[in-house]
């Protein structure tokens, strides 16, 4: 069995789709004690609850069950003639790229129950059809997808937890299990060319394609997030906002995490930073952020670099990589094009499978309700 996350053979995938949706409907439940309608306010920034649990299911269903290319792989024709979905008017309900985003709130969606229904039969379909496909990166390449895809949503169940303060159990609010990175100061990081874009076999997101190199002069780099102590240094001292889910009572500072107030760990990395926080913080701080090549290329090279507590924001703009060329699923990059900064790394709320050096993540600069942070870099003195 093969368990490098983005060449998980059919076996291995399996497990990993069971696993993601049994973090889907534990989230799902968890939401519904607490909000029993799984109603919220509209949002620009979020999705109905019970839209995104729909959602899930439709994708898997439409890149899986109802696609009738599944092996070409990224050569499927995406708009292709499928069979109607086994939940009637499906696609008028979840097609992200069809369905606007205010109207969401209005939809006439199924119950949580016939919701959770349509997941597991459809959950189980897929599965009869993994078993049945070829051991090729083309022939595996809409389930490693589909995969991904739920296991991103689930990651936007536990910040839209965050964000409405909705109690989540910690085992499954976290994605995966990461030692708090150590703060080593500055690291030296000498003059050379890296490499970007995904090169490897297995699957792979087309934003992430057309290797090709950077030339990066020297420079330094923190060896972990900004934490708190820092980050909070700077608010005291400028009287710029706080972060989101962050206060302070009779002199002491304190996070909430999964809604619970606890006191905060200064050590931590901040969170609930936006770019525009960040790039306040360096001016302060006489930093800037580091470029996503500085980012790739400290991952790779330098001892002791920490990451996976928080998103990073970079200095780089989301922009395509040297000939790039849409997969099927054509709204998950292209249309993001925009300027938006690139974050690096993963968060505690990240699937452990997501998390790769070369993985692009991208939100607007304003964004402060995502697990996002980030370290700093500077011109290197010797």
């Amino acid at each position: 069995m093969n368990f490098e996350p983005r060449q998980l053979d059919a076996t291995a995938l399996a497990h990993a789709l069971r696993h993601s949706r049994q973090r889907t409907l534990a989230l799902a439940d968890a939401w519904a004690q607490t909000l029993p309608d799984l109603q919220i306010p509209y949002s620009p920034e979020l999705n109905p609850p019970l839209w995104e649990l729909g959602h899930v299911g439709w994708f898997q269903e439409w890149w899986v069950g109802r696609n009738q290319q599944r092996p070409l792989g990224t050569a499927c024709e995406p708009d292709h003639a499928r069979p109607p979905s086994a939940l009637p008017g499906a696609d008028a309900l979840y097609n992200s790229s069809q369905v606007p985003h205010a109207s969401r709130w209005h939809l006439p969606l199924p119950s949580l129950a016939d919701t959770r229904a349509y997941l597991t039969n459809g959950l189980e379909d897929t599965l009869a059809l993994l078993a049945q496909a070829g051991p090729s990166d083309s022939d595996l390449y809409f389930w490693r997808l589909v995969l991904a895809h739920e296991d991103m949503h689930n990651e936007a169940s536990v910040y839209m937890a965050q964000a409405l303060n909705v109690p989540l159990p910690p085992d499954w609010a976290r994605g995966h299990a990461q030692p708090r990175a150590v703060d080593h100061g500055p690291m030296h990081v000498p003059a050379q060319t890296v490499s970007l874009g995904y090169s490897g076999t297995g699957f792979a997101f087309d934003n992430e394609m057309g290797t090709h190199t950077v030339a990066l002069a020297a420079f330094d780099i923190d060896t972990a997030p900004v934490s708190w102590a820092r980050y909070l240094a700077f608010v005291q001292a400028t009287g710029h906002r706080l972060p989101l889910h962050v206060r302070r009572v009779n002199g002491e500072w304190h996070s909430r995490h999964w809604g619970q107030w606890q006191p905060l760990d200064d050590t931590a990395p901040a969170t609930h930073v936006s770019y525009t926080d960040a790039l306040a913080w360096c001016h302060w701080a006489g930093r800037r952020l580091p470029t996503e090549a500085e980012w790739v290329c400290a991952a790779q090279t330098v001892p002791g670099f920490g990451c996976g507590e928080v998103w990073e924001w970079t200095g780089s703009a989301f922009a395509p990589f040297p000939g790039f060329v849409p997969h099927p699923y054509r709204d998950y990059s292209a249309p993001w094009f925009d300027g938006r900064p690139v974050l690096k790394g993963f968060c505690a709320a990240t699937a452990y499978r997501m998390a790769h050096v070369h993985y692009r993540n991208y939100f607007t600069p304003e964004r402060r309700d995502i697990f996002a942070g980030f370290r700093s870099a500077g011109l290197a003195t010797g």
